[in-house]
């Protein structure tokens, strides 16, 4: 089978019952642009797909402006090869935090973080997280759960970096299916 395997992740649809994008249409979404083997995990926004042309950067570019004409509104998206994936899951600094899936995030993040905008969040560190920048990927483990990091609310403000976060069982989930859809 030819093309290559991609991850999209969108952010800022179907969170508190606002910009609500049905997955089945997504998957509709991504066929009618000629993409195959599309796939969709859990309803925040994460589709699997086969492109037979592009890179990442290009696919960002196309998928966000299609999206934006057909439903409206601006949801920004990161668009990961497999291998960044694989990377991602490969390089996670915090092992033993990875059990609790709630309690370890990866942030795909628009471009690697300067060592000054990394430094500045380090100071807003002040626990019980921890963190660490890879590249364009953000670990964060929040022992006590995301929801209750007051940490991780200052992320996106802090680093200035666009991202999105998913937790681990999200990104463990869709580095399956993307084996899965590699090996047909």
């Amino acid at each position: 089978m030819s093309g290559k395997i991609f991850i999209a992740l969108f952010s800022g649809i179907n969170v508190g019952g606002n910009r609500i994008v049905r997955m089945a249409e997504l998957r509709s979404f991504f066929e009618g642009l000629g993409f195959s083997d599309v796939s969709t995990y859990v309803q925040s926004g994460n589709a699997v797909f086969r492109a037979d042309k592009g890179d990442a950067a290009a696919l960002t570019k196309q998928i966000e402006a299609a999206f934006e004409e057909k439903w409206g509104f601006h949801s920004r998206i990161m668009v990961r090869d497999f291998e960044w994936f694989e990377r991602l899951v490969r390089e996670n600094p915090y092992p033993e935090a990875a059990a609790d899936h709630t309690k370890l995030h990866a942030y795909a993040l628009e471009r690697e973080p300067t060592a000054d905008e990394v430094a500045r969040l380090a100071e807003k560190c002040t626990g019980p997280e921890r963190f660490e920048v890879k590249g364009d990927v953000l670990y964060l483990s929040a022992p006590d759960g995301l929801g209750k990091s007051v940490f991780a609310s200052l992320i996106p403000r802090t680093l200035k970096v666009p991202g999105t976060a998913r937790n681990w069982r999200s990104v463990v989930a869709l580095l399956e299916m993307a084996r899965k859809s590699g090996s047909d």
